[in-house]
């Protein structure tokens, strides 16, 4: 049995963070394989202007190249809207009958689980849930547990060291022309600067 890393995300741009995580997911909780599931339209960001799924594809390709371990997952991409993460968890799992599926996510998705989209179905269909935990961040288990009975069992952290990095900083950095360089890989700073992504109009 492979245990296999679920990495779900808008990935616009992916970053050195998400390297990290993934990363240290994968040595920490000795996953077998990591699987980048890009998402075309999250539910949670439907007012949001989100770059072209082919653009955020081959950023996410360029990010991962180099590492046979992780791959690029179009579990997500090859089917219709909406991109549930439950619904993301079902299809993985009828590919991946034997194999442990660990789902990643940060402390802040763990705080709002609660308002996922069948959080109780979800939860029952990973084998655990691995967070990244950076120092100082607590988690209020009695909560989620008061929603999400046997949470806590299912919850693996991740050490993180604390990097100051988001899609969203970035984005913001391009658009004032600041430096951005070295918050993602070379690739992907290539891919932005000849497709002129994230300037303003």
């Amino acid at each position: 049995m492979a245990r296999l890393g679920i990495f779900g995300g808008t990935f616009d741009p992916p970053h050195l963070a998400h390297l990290m995580l993934a990363d240290e997911a994968q040595s920490q909780l000795g996953l077998d394989r990591v699987l980048w599931v890009l998402t075309p339209e999250p539910p949670h960001k439907r007012s949001q202007s989100i770059t072209s799924l082919a653009d955020r594809l081959d950023m996410v390709l360029a990010t991962i190249v180099g590492n046979p371990t992780f791959e690029l997952c179009r579990v997500d991409i090859d089917r219709p809207p909406p991109y549930y993460a439950v619904d993301t968890v079902r299809l993985l799992r009828e590919s991946f009958p034997q194999d442990g599926l660990i789902y990643l996510m940060g402390g802040d998705s763990l705080y709002d689980l609660p308002r996922w989209h069948a959080p109780r179905e979800f939860l029952a269909r990973c084998e655990a849930l691995g967070v990244a935990r950076r120092s100082g961040n607590q988690v209020d288990f009695a909560r989620l547990e008061d929603t999400l009975p046997g949470i806590r069992a299912k919850v693996l952290f991740v050490e993180v060291p604390q990097l100051e990095i988001s899609s969203s900083e970035i984005r913001r950095r391009v658009t004032a022309a600041l430096p951005y360089r070295y918050f993602l890989s070379e690739r992907v700073a290539e891919i932005i600067r000849e497709r002129r992504l994230y300037l303003a109009d």
